[in-house]
């Protein structure tokens, strides 16, 4: 509550199904940020891949702005992107396909239209699939690409990234042309300590939550 934005950058939950799908944490999650929202924090929610069919009544409830991935964070400088950070994992093909079919609006549309049990065995499934896929891949194929960082920084004109998705808290600084440029990546919820960022006048800092 001390601070002026909020940025959750995706996978804010393990598995999301459906708006309809709300249990008592999504729902207590929903009116927290409801209440941050209401006491003056502007909270800004990208999608990730575990929680990609997010929708408008979980929005509404929240208080929370549904915001593109990636996205320009106008009030940091120097020039800040912050994305989820799984479309630059590109060395990855195989999860670089399966992505672009589940975020087609196809695939929204068919699977929301599905029964709620349904969609929650499905949801299940999924995860455990991905594990066990993830648990078979080398690591360096599941980390972000540097060109593809480059090339996200270069369109946007910025000099900065923060990102999620690798679960791999850290922060990278590299030589590009005659700048350089900063990558921050942030933990996973279910990683202890988490690790989350701050930003303010003296920069951006990685900090160990409880």
């Amino acid at each position: 509550r001390d601070f002026e934005n909020l940025w959750i950058l995706g996978d804010l939950f393990e598995v999301w199904v459906g708006d309809d799908s709300l249990d008592p944490v999504g729902a207590g999650v929903a009116d927290a940020l409801a209440r941050l929202s209401a006491q003056g924090t502007r909270c800004r929610l990208m999608h990730g891949n575990r929680d990609f069919l997010i929708g408008a009544d979980f929005i509404a409830r929240s208080g929370a702005e549904l915001v593109a991935d990636p996205i320009v964070v106008e009030d940091i400088e120097p020039a800040t992107v912050v994305a989820h950070g799984d479309a630059l994992c590109t060395d990855d093909a195989q999860y670089q396909q399966l992505r672009t079919h589940l975020r087609s609006e196809a695939f929204r549309s068919e699977m929301l239209a599905r029964p709620l049990a349904e969609r929650q065995a499905i949801g299940a499934s999924a995860r455990a699939r991905s594990r066990e896929a993830n648990a078979n891949k080398p690591d360096a194929i599941m980390d972000v690409n540097a060109a593809a960082v480059d090339s996200l920084l270069d369109a946007h004109r910025a000099f900065r990234l923060i990102h999620g998705h690798t679960h791999r808290p850290g922060h990278h600084r590299w030589q590009h042309g005659t700048v350089i440029r900063e990558r921050w990546v942030l933990g996973a919820w279910e990683q202890v300590p988490i690790v989350y960022a701050t930003a303010d006048d003296r920069g951006v800092r990685l900090v160990e939550g409880v």
